[in-house]
């Protein structure tokens, strides 16, 4: 792997690339065609796949400082600290649920990143960016899951990566609603009423 630092040209055309891919993103969801990416950011798209050999490279790229947000949210919430058995569970469990909220609120922007992770998951996407990431994003669910199984306030047979797939499963079916956000909430709330053990409502 070449690990020589990039000339300043080819740095500003990798930084162009992204906040291009950014913008197109937004507007035209994940699906958004790289040749004119690369004709927006002032490139031949020989350039482009110089930089990133396919979607999956640019779009790991565009939501790195996302992804690395959402696991960096994951450690704070497990840093804080236990209670007592009681309270720890209501703790826990609200942790949970913040998180998730927090991830299907960045799945929505782009269009189609909820179906991104949810390939990226796959055996074939193992050793692509994305699939590392999703591997990250699966693992800080996991932990978060664990507090909230250990307290006894979510039930101890599901997996992480069960409960990932369902969460993105909301994101993509939010993208078709007129108010993804509150049909995000809701289908949170149901899916929350299947995995708590107690008849706590979901805490916010």
């Amino acid at each position: 792997m070449d690990t020589r630092p990039m000339r300043a040209d080819a740095r500003r055309n990798y930084e162009r690339l992204i906040t291009t891919a950014r913008t197109a993103f937004m507007e035209h969801g994940t699906g958004a065609s790289l040749d004119d990416i690369a004709k927006r950011a002032g490139v031949g798209s020989g350039t482009l796949y110089r930089h990133f050999p396919t979607r999956d490279a640019l779009l790991h790229a565009v939501l790195r400082d996302r992804i690395d947000g959402l696991l960096a949210h994951a450690d704070e919430l497990l840093a804080e600290p236990a209670a007592d058995p009681e309270t720890e569970a209501l703790n826990a469990e609200a942790a949970l649920g913040r998180w998730l909220r927090t991830y299907l609120t960045g799945a929505g922007t782009p269009r189609g990143t909820s179906t991104v992770i949810i390939e990226a998951m796959s055996v074939t996407w193992a050793d692509t960016g994305l699939g590392a990431a999703a591997a990250a994003i699966c693992d800080a669910l996991g932990r978060l899951l664990d507090r909230a199984q250990h307290a006894g306030a979510v039930r101890t047979e599901i997996d992480p990566r069960d409960l990932l797939r369902l969460t993105n499963a909301i994101g993509v079916a939010a993208e078709r609603t007129a108010d993804p956000g509150a049909y995000a909430d809701r289908m949170l709330a149901l899916l929350f009423d299947g995995l708590r053990t107690g008849d706590r409502p979901l805490s916010r």
